[in-house]
């Protein structure tokens, strides 16, 4: 559960390759354009706004084996940034229609916020692949407990919080709505019906050992925790706070971009990247 300095832009030398070779195939300095898209933003954006790269990130079926999942997500967001700007409204999905909101341009914003876009990128990323983990919790004194989870089991973390030293509250708080914001914008889907019969509406019953977690619940739980996480003293010293306290003001806003990028850039792709 690796935490994200906003001020750094970390990327491979392989992702900095693809991003030259595709934007500018005839370049011969490369270690130069490397320097220049590390340390220049302007030059940077150009090549991650590059129409060829986008072409490329769209087309390619092994874009991943080329290039880092946090590079891939970023140069999605940024496209999500620029076409939203070019639509008058979103859709908002119902558990029987979708309604247009005329909110492209604030989700757009938003995006253009860069230590916030980095973030989701970071975050997108870090659900390519999912962590299991064994803690020994003391319950009592002389009495120990082993928990098993993964970092996508919402309820083991919010149980986790309980008795995790003052050093990982703010990765434990951060994953927890990482988790909610994921899960409500790349599988918006998945939290309606999982909760509720997508027809008639009326809820799903309770089953033994599985827990139901309706998209309100989702996003409470994600405000909650990325208050907390604002507040958490690390998250001040690793210059976080503004980002996370941004999540908590702007969820809704935040998890729509995800939507977009879902629902017209990965489409049944997103299975395959996630699952």
């Amino acid at each position: 559960m690796a935490l994200l300095n906003e001020r750094l832009w970390h990327v491979s030398d392989a992702d900095l390759e693809f991003l030259i070779r595709t934007a500018s195939p005839g370049a011969t300095d490369i270690w130069g354009l490397k320097r220049m898209l590390r340390e220049d933003a302007a030059v940077r954006t150009a090549f991650l706004q590059d129409d060829r790269v986008i072409k490329r990130v769209m087309e390619d079926e092994q874009v991943l084996l080329r290039i880092s999942p946090k590079l891939y997500f970023e140069i999605l967001l940024r496209q999500a940034a620029r076409d939203l700007k070019q639509v008058s409204y979103t859709l908002e999905t119902t558990s029987t229609m979708r309604i247009p909101v005329f909110d492209s341009h604030e989700l757009a914003d938003l995006l253009e916020q860069e230590r916030v876009l980095l973030y989701l990128a970071d975050m997108l990323a870090s659900f390519t692949r999912v962590t299991s983990y064994t803690l020994a919790i003391r319950v009592r004194e002389g009495l120990w407990r082993k928990i098993r989870f993964n970092d996508l089991d919402l309820s083991s973390l919010i149980q986790l919080c309980e008795f995790a030293d003052e050093e990982y509250q703010l990765g434990v708080y951060k994953r927890i709505g990482d988790i909610c914001l994921f899960i409500l914008g790349m599988f918006p889907e998945y939290a309606a019906h999982d909760y509720r019969y997508p027809f008639s509406g009326q809820l799903r019953p309770h089953l033994r050992g599985k827990v139901r977690i309706s998209p309100e619940e989702y996003a409470r739980q994600g405000r909650k925790f990325y208050q907390l996480a604002a507040d958490h003293q690390a998250a001040q010293a690793l210059e976080l706070s503004g980002t996370f306290q941004d999540l908590h003001d702007h969820f809704l806003q935040a998890q729509k971009p995800l939507t977009f990028i879902a629902d017209h850039y990965l489409a049944v792709k997103k299975h395959h990247f996630f699952g």
